[in-house]
C-alpha cells in the first residue's frame, strides 16, 4: 500500500486522536517511568469495602456524568457514568484525572487574605465569620456612597442556581456589572437571537448528520462534549458520514476528516458565503424552506451572488474555485448536512459575521430544528425564583450603564462583553470599578493581553476569587473564599453546549469536604444576610442546598437517583414554530445588524513590514487552558514535540522555517505587537506556509511545579480585536516575527 506524505500525516496524528481515550493508551502509559511516581500528596487507601457514586464533571463546558469509585471514604477512581445522555460511560482524560485537583497541593484549604504586594503571595488565614464581614462591610460602604454600580462579578458561566445567585445579588444590591466568560457561545446565542428570534443555545444533532462542514472547529480536540464528539465520530465512520475540515493547520480533527481544505486563517466567513453562492447560483437550496419559512433571502441573494462567486473567493481564501464548487454540491445534496464553526474548543466567540454566514447555510439546506442538525435548545425553566425587591439604591444602580457596554447603544443585542472591561478600567471613560468577585473562572490566564487585564485588575481597590485552587486570578486577589470542589458539592449542571436535548446534570458530593472550604452558593446567602434589608429578604434560603432542593423540586429525587433530568416531553418545533422573529421567519439578513453593508473580514494586530508572519493558536484534548489547568497525569501526556521540559515549540512549515534559517528543535525569539517569547521549532508539513502556531493551556504562573512555568501564554502574545457588530472578541491571530535566538 502507497502511503503517500498527506496520507501519512493523517495516519499518524489521527491515531494519536484517536486512542487518546482508548484503554490503549492508557496501558501503553502504564510504566514505571509515570504510574509508580508517588508524589507525597497521592492518596493510597486502605483496603475497604467498595462504593459507588453518580456525579457529574465540571473541569470543562461538556458536563459529563462520573462514576466515582470509593474505597471506604476515599475516592479512588472516576469513570464515565453509563448511560448518562452526554457521554454515555465514556470520559475524557481531563476528567479521569479529577482525583488530583481533589487531593493535589494546588488547593486553597481555607479563607485567607493577603497581607503583602498582590502577586507575591503572602497570606493569612482568616474565619469564614470574618472573610464574609469584610466583604459585607466593604460592599455596604460602597451602596452607602451611592457607589452599589462600582461592583462587578466575573463569572465562567450565566446558567444554572450559583451563577443565577450571583445575578439575584446584584440585582438586589444595585448593579449591572455581571459579565460571563467569553466563547463562541456567545456569538451563537446572538445569531440565533438575530435570524430566529429565539433566546436559546445552539444544539447540534451530530450524530444523525452525514456531512459535517466545520470551520476550524475542534471537534476531536476538546469542542463541546469530548466523549461525545468522539463516539458520533465512531458513528460517522460507521455510517459512511463524511467530516471536512477546514482550518489551517492540520489538526487531530482535521486528520481524522474525511477531508482537510487548508484556508487561509480569518477568511472563513467569505468561504461561507461562497458556498452559498453556488447552492443559490446552481438553485440546490432547499425551495420550500426559502420559499415559505425564510425571510430577506432575495436581498442576502443578491449580495451572495454580487460579491462572493467561486473565483473572488478563491483570492480570499486561498483555496481554489473548482474545490469550493464541488463542496458546496456535496454539502447541499448530503441528505442531512451541518455546518458549524467554533475555532479549537470553541474557547473565543470569534466574528459574528462568520458565525451568520455558516449558519445561513444551514438555512439554505432546510437542516434547522430536523434530525442531523441544529436546533434552537432553550434553556430549561427551572428556576422560578420570586422577583426581588429593589429599594431606591438598587434601583438606581441598576439604571447605571454596564462597564462593558454589553446592552449599549452602539452594542445593544450582546448580553456580556466580558474582553471589553480591561480597555473599560484602564482608560477610565465611564466610572471606576471599585470589587470584583471572579467565581468558575481564571481571567488573568484566559484573557486575550494578559498585560493589559493585570493592569486593570491593579486598579480595582477590591478583588474576591472564589477558586478551589490558587490560580493566576486567585495569586492577585485580595481575598479568597474557597469553594469546595465539583466532587464535594451539589449543584446543577444546565445543559452542555452543543446538545441537541435539553438535559440538567448534578453534581453531587462524593466525599466530605477535605478542608475549611464552603459552597461558593451558602457564601452568597451568608453574605446577603450579613446585608440585611431587601437583600437578605430576596435570599430566604438556609442554605444552598436548600436552595437547590427547593428549585429543582420534584426533579430533585430522580436527579439523586439517577444524576442527571432529561425532558421526555421534549419535543422538536415545527418550521411554523420555530421563529419569533418580527416577520415570523427565518432572516437571512436580520435589519438590525446591517450585515450586508457591514460585512469585513477582521484584521488583526500588526503590520506585514514588521511582522511578516502569522501566528495562530491551536488547541488539545491534552492541553485545558480553561478554568483549571492540566494534573500531573495529563501533562504527562503532553507530546514532547509540544512541550519538552520549560520550552515550547512552535509549528513552522519547513518552507518557512527554510526562509527565516531555523531547523528543527532550533531556539527563537517570536515577538508580537503584543509581547515576546522564546520558544523551540519544530517543523510540521500540516502548516500552511507563512503561519506560526501555538499550543494553548501553558504559560502557567500558578498551580503546581508540575505545570507552573512551562511553556508560554498564548493569551500574553495577542491582544482582543473587537467585532463591529457585537462587540466581541473576533481576534483569530495576530502578526508575529521569528528570530534566532
Amino acid at each position: 500500500m502507497k502511503i503517500d506524505r498527506r496520507s501519512f500525516l493523517s495516519f499518524l496524528i489521527g491515531g494519536a486522536a484517536g486512542t487518546t481515550l482508548s484503554p490503549l493508551t492508557w496501558k501503553l502509559m502504564d510504566d514505571s517511568a509515570i504510574w509508580t511516581q508517588m508524589w507525597p500528596w497521592t492518596p493510597v487507601p486502605a483496603d475497604g469495602e467498595a462504593s459507588y457514586v453518580n456525579s457529574a464533571c465540571s473541569l470543562c463546558s461538556g458536563g459529563c456524568g462520573i462514576t466515582v469509585r470509593k474505597i471506604d471514604d476515599r475516592a479512588v477512581k472516576i469513570e464515565g457514568m453509563k448511560g448518562h445522555p452526554v457521554n454515555n460511560g465514556g470520559l475524557c482524560i481531563l476528567g479521569l484525572s479529577g482525583l488530583q485537583l481533589l487531593y493535589g497541593p494546588t488547593r486553597v484549604r481555607t479563607p485567607l487574605k493577603r497581607v503583602g504586594q498582590r502577586g507575591q503571595g503572602r497570606w493569612e488565614k482568616i474565619s469564614w465569620k470574618d472573610a464574609i464581614s469584610e466583604v459585607a462591610e466593604t460592599l455596604g460602604d460602597l451602596r452607602e456612597k451611592g457607589h452599589s454600580h462600582t461592583v462587578g462579578f466575573i463569572s465562567g458561566s450565566d446558567r444554572g442556581t450559583v451563577p443565577r445567585l450571583f445575578d439575584r445579588f446584584l440585582t438586589v444590591y444595585g448593579s449591572p456589572n455581571l459579565m460571563r466568560t467569553s466563547s463562541i457561545i456567545d456569538s451563537y446565542e446572538l445569531t440565533l437571537h438575530l435570524m430566529q428570534g429565539a433566546q436559546a443555545l445552539p444544539g447540534f444533532d451530530f450524530e444523525n448528520a452525514d456531512f459535517i462542514l466545520s470551520f476550524g472547529s475542534g471537534i476531536l480536540d476538546g469542542w463541546g462534549s469530548p466523549v461525545r464528539m468522539f463516539r458520533a465520530n465512531s458513528t460517522w465512520c460507521n455510517t459512511g458520514g463524511k467530516v471536512i475540515q477546514i482550518e489551517p493547520r492540520l489538526s487531530n480533527t482535521a486528520a481524522k476528516s474525511d477531508k482537510w481544505i487548508p484556508v487561509n486563517p480569518g477568511t472563513e466567513a467569505a468561504l461561507a458565503l461562497g458556498i452559498a453562492h453556488v447552492i443559490i447560483k446552481e438553485s440546490l437550496y432547499h425551495a420550500e424552506f426559502i420559499n415559505y419559512y425564510s425571510e430577506g433571502f432575495d436581498d442576502w441573494k443578491r449580495f451572495v451572488l454580487g460579491e462572493y462567486g467561486p473565483d473572488s473567493v478563491a483570492t480570499i481564501t486561498g483555496i481554489d474555485s473548482t474545490t469550493i464548487i464541488a463542496l458546496a454540491r456535496s454539502f447541499a445534496r448530503a441528505s442531512k448536512p451541518l455546518a458549524i464553526c467554533g475555532r479549537g474548543q470553541g474557547t473565543t466567540p470569534g466574528s459574528l459575521n462568520e458565525c451568520t454566514a455558516v449558519h445561513a447555510l444551514n438555512a439554505l439546506v432546510g437542516n434547522i430544528n430536523k434530525k442531523g442538525g441544529i436546533f434552537a435548545v432553550a434553556e430549561p425553566d427551572y428556576i422560578n425564583w420570586p422577583e426581588v425587591e429593589m429599594d431606591v439604591r438598587a434601583a438606581a444602580g441598576m439604571q447605571k450603564d454596564r462597564l462593558d457596554g454589553a446592552g449599549s447603544k452602539k452594542y445593544p443585542f450582546s448580553r456580556y462583553l466580558l474582553n471589553r472591561l480591561p480597555q473599560a478600567i484602564n482608560s477610565g471613560e465611564k466610572y471606576p470599578l471599585k470589587a470584583l468577585f471572579v467565581a468558575g473562572a481564571n481571567p488573568l490566564y484566559t484573557m486575550s493581553d494578559s498585560k493589559a487585564v493585570k493592569k486593570a485588575f491593579d486598579k480595582v481597590p477590591f478583588v474576591v476569587s472564589f477558586s478551589s485552587y490558587m490560580d493566576e486570578t486567585a495569586q492577585n486577589a485580595d481575598l479568597i473564599l474557597p469553594n469546595h470542589t465539583y466532587l464535594e458539592r451539589y449543584e446543577d449542571i444546565p445543559t452542555p453546549a452543543g446538545m441537541p436535548r435539553p438535559v440538567i446534570g448534578l453534581s453531587r458530593p462524593v466525599v466530605e469536604p477535605q478542608f475549611n472550604t464552603k459552597h461558593t452558593g451558602d457564601v452568597i446567602i451568608l453574605l446577603a444576610k450579613a446585608m440585611g434589608g431587601n437583600i437578605a429578604d430576596a435570599f430566604a434560603w438556609n442554605s444552598y442546598d436548600e436552595c437547590l432542593k427547593e428549585t429543582l423540586g420534584y426533579k430533585w429525587r430522580v436527579m439523586v437517583e439517577k444524576g442527571f433530568w432529561s425532558y421526555p416531553d421534549f419535543f422538536v418545533q415545527t418550521h411554523e414554530e420555530s421563529f419569533d422573529t418580527v416577520s415570523g421567519k427565518f432572516e437571512f439578513a436580520p435589519k438590525e445588524t446591517g450585515s450586508l453593508k457591514q460585512f469585513k473580514p477582521v484584521n488583526i494586530e500588526g503590520d506585514k513590514t514588521n511582522y511578516p508572519l502569522l501566528l495562530i493558536p491551536y488547541d488539545s484534548i491534552r492541553l485545558a487552558n480553561g478554568v483549571v489547568g492540566d494534573p500531573p497525569f495529563v501533562m504527562k501526556s503532553v507530546e514532547d514535540t509540544v512541550l519538552k521540559g520549560t520550552d515550547v515549540f512552535i509549528e513552522l512549515n519547513p518552507k518557512t522555517a527554510g526562509e527565516h534559517g531555523l531547523r528543527e528543535g532550533q531556539l527563537a525569539m517570536l515577538s508580537t505587537p503584543v509581547g515576546k517569547a522564546r520558544v523551540k521549532v519544530h517543523l510540521f508539513d500540516g502548516i500552511m506556509p507563512g503561519l506560526v502556531a501555538l499550543p494553548r493551556g501553558l504559560g502557567h504562573t500558578a498551580f503546581d511545579d508540575y505545570l507552573a512555568g512551562k511553556g508560554i501564554n498564548f493569551n500574553e502574545l495577542i491582544g482582543p480585536v473587537e467585532d463591529s457588530v457585537s462587540g466581541l472578541d473576533a481576534a483569530w491571530g495576530i502578526r508575529v516575527k521569528l528570530a534566532k535566538a
